[in-house]
């Protein structure tokens, strides 16, 4: 098959016909783009401006292996063991989620919402360490700590930072036990926690279910707010007066997150949809007395 492959030009036609059965083709050339970009560290423009250069054997070989591996229904982002989040490069592996663009929309609200502050943060359940280390590239001054319960996200997490020269601490422990020993002094807390409840397994797509962590995916159906309920009890100790709250949440839960944060002492609580009209982002401010 990598006789066809000798040029960059030749790699969209090769992915267009092996994958089509699989994938629509506007998907398939934006995957086509990305994995230009990432094996050759060129800019798009430059693809279309000198599609004539040539491909090495061992690159051609690259570009059938990973075909290989879509057609399993692998993501991309996990065969090239990286993605691009909020302008920051982001190393992956199979212990930690994909950042989704709805994530990118929550760093988004939190950098426009708190320009110039230079407190703490603190990224409850960090994964790969994406939002905090946008958040700690985006809003310079600030003293950002991930924290998760896998050893393994802490690990990327802490290249991830080094990777992107963000300065972020990233701690191993668990939100339902926490072992943050001394009272914080976080101005802001943000969390993307697991939030699809079990029963929703089936509705999830096949490539999510099969390759993704389940353990920062699903929660139980008995309790789906488990871990946001949990934050809020760190937010205690944890968030000084008049400290924020961001969740990404299930679109689901906008109602029942505006009730347990209500009835947790915040004020100013506030649903913001996503950019595809969906309850995404929940946000709160601790009262005084809260």
């Amino acid at each position: 098959m990598g006789y066809n492959i000798r040029t960059i030009k030749d790699i969209k036609p090769y992915l267009v016909r092996e994958l089509i059965e699989i994938y629509p083709e506007p998907e398939i050339n934006a995957l086509a783009t990305i994995i230009i970009k990432t094996l050759f560290s060129v800019s798009r423009l430059h693809a279309i401006t000198q599609p004539q250069d040539p491909l090495s054997k061992k690159k051609a070989d690259e570009i059938i292996t990973i075909c290989n591996e879509l057609r399993s229904g692998k993501p991309l982002q996990y065969i090239l063991k990286e993605t691009s989040f909020y302008n920051c490069v982001i190393r992956l592996n199979p212990h930690v989620m994909i950042p989704r663009p709805e994530t990118e929309e929550l760093v988004d609200l939190i950098i426009k919402e708190n320009r110039g502050y230079r407190g703490e943060i603190l990224d409850a359940g960090c994964g790969s360490g994406c939002i905090a280390i946008a958040l700690a590239v985006n809003l310079p001054g600030t003293k950002v700590t991930g924290i998760d319960i896998s050893e393994e996200a802490v690990r990327i997490s802490q290249e991830n930072a080094m990777l992107n020269n963000a300065v972020v601490s990233f701690l191993l422990t668990d939100i339902l036990n926490p072992n943050l020993k001394s009272p914080g002094s976080a101005g802001i807390i943000v969390s993307n926690p697991p939030y699809i409840p079990e029963s929703e397994k089936v509705y999830i797509a096949k490539n999510v279910f099969d390759f993704e962590p389940h353990m920062a995916l699903f929660v139980p159906d008995s309790d789906p707010l488990i871990y946001y309920r949990a934050i809020l009890k760190m937010a205690e100790m944890v968030l000084i007066p008049w400290g924020k709250v961001y969740f990404e949440i299930n679109e689901a839960m906008g109602l029942p997150m505006t009730g347990l944060l209500k009835s947790t002492g915040f004020s100013s609580v506030e649903v913001v949809r996503d950019i595809n009209g969906k309850d995404r982002i929940v946000k709160g401010i601790k009262s005084k007395n809260g």
